[in-house]
């Protein structure tokens, strides 16, 4: 073992009948080594924060649609420093940042305390945001900015009526909620948890909405239109349920399948009110794109109340917030300390 780069990393193990993760004291021949096709392994990182999301939660429970081959080190997110570049392209110590394409799903992610990646993959952190924020922002928050500007391109403005927001307490819709909030935007979030009305109302929503208010909408191909846009965190029925409530000329962004990945609906509201659905993906969506975001949520987007809605944890608190996401019971962003036990 190289001792200089001996580190501590979550291990998941698919072992049936259990799936197990822990963390281990591992070396860097687990993580993927240079390569030249696709610049594999060019540039080793100490990674300093990472952050939780639903698919670092999904590969942590052994799910193969998220990774393939176990064991396997989760989080789709990062944040630290250079340690060498074999492509020319960062200096050793530069601040950096990686999320999304293969981190954390087939390729070891931020839950270890180096990675090891495509120099395409890497993104200079602007000096405006920390490490800290950068990763409460986190592909979740990311997500949430990237559906935002989707309704903003889509000509969605603050003055043509309420935007509503499934999953709000999750990591994408409270980041939404907080987003759209700031930008001037009426918010109606959408919830199954009642104890979080308060809490939702605290980030800028306008109105809390429960989850079995809004799926009987579901059944029915229009209704009044109640809202201009709507940013859709769930899939499944919570689409089909919003789409019949958006006005002429409304927009829904959809990024997730918690609740389902395949939905039924009419095609009145595309064809009677020229309403749009828009997908959002952040995992593969162009380099520069992504530091257009980045210095964009650095800067005029900056969210200073994103730090009182984030949780900061230590590596013993992992186990249970990944967890806790899986099952729905997790609330706002989790900000991963690794050098917090």
């Amino acid at each position: 073992m190289n001792q200089w780069l001996a580190f501590r990393a979550v291990e998941t193990n698919d072992e049936k009948p259990v799936v197990k993760s822990s963390w281990q004291l591992v070396d860097d021949s687990c993580l993927p080594q240079i390569g030249h096709e696709k610049g594999e392994g060019e540039v080793l990182i100490k990674v300093c924060y990472s952050s939780v999301n639903y698919k670092d939660a999904l590969s942590a429970a052994g799910n193969r649609g998220v990774t393939r081959d176990y064991p396997h080190t989760p989080g789709i997110d990062a944040a630290g420093t250079v340690v060498s570049d074999a492509s020319g392209q960062f200096e050793e110590g530069a601040a950096v940042v990686v999320f999304g394409y293969d981190l954390g799903m087939n390729t070891c992610g931020g839950y270890g305390e180096y990675i090891r990646v495509p120099s395409a993959w890497v993104l200079a952190k602007p000096e405006e945001l920390s490490f800290e924020d950068s990763m409460r922002w986190g592909t979740a928050g990311f997500t949430a900015a990237l559906s935002v500007e989707k309704l903003l391109k889509a000509d969605i403005k603050p003055s043509a009526g309420k935007v509503i927001v499934t999953g709000a307490t999750g990591g994408v819709g409270s980041v939404a909620v907080a987003l759209l909030a700031k930008l001037g935007f009426e918010v109606v979030a959408v919830t199954g948890k009642e104890s979080a009305k308060e809490w939702l109302l605290t980030l800028g929503a306008s109105e809390v909405l429960s989850r079995d208010e809004l799926l009987p909408m579901a059944k029915k191909p229009m209704t009044r239109p109640l809202y201009q846009a709507g940013v859709d965190t769930c899939g499944g029925d919570m689409i089909a349920a919003v789409l019949p409530q958006l006005q002429y000329g409304g927009a829904l962004t959809t990024c997730g399948m918690v609740a389902g990945a395949d939905f039924s609906a009419s095609v009145f509201p595309f064809i009677l009110r020229g309403v749009d659905l828009l997908g959002v993906d952040s995992v593969e969506i162009p380099q520069t794109d992504k530091l257009l975001l980045l210095k964009k949520v650095a800067n005029e987007w900056q969210l200073p109340s994103l730090a009182d809605f984030t949780k900061t944890i230590g590596r013993a608190e992992l186990a249970e917030v990944l967890a806790n996401v899986l099952s729905g019971k997790g609330q706002g962003r989790y900000l991963l300390d690794l050098a917090q036990d």
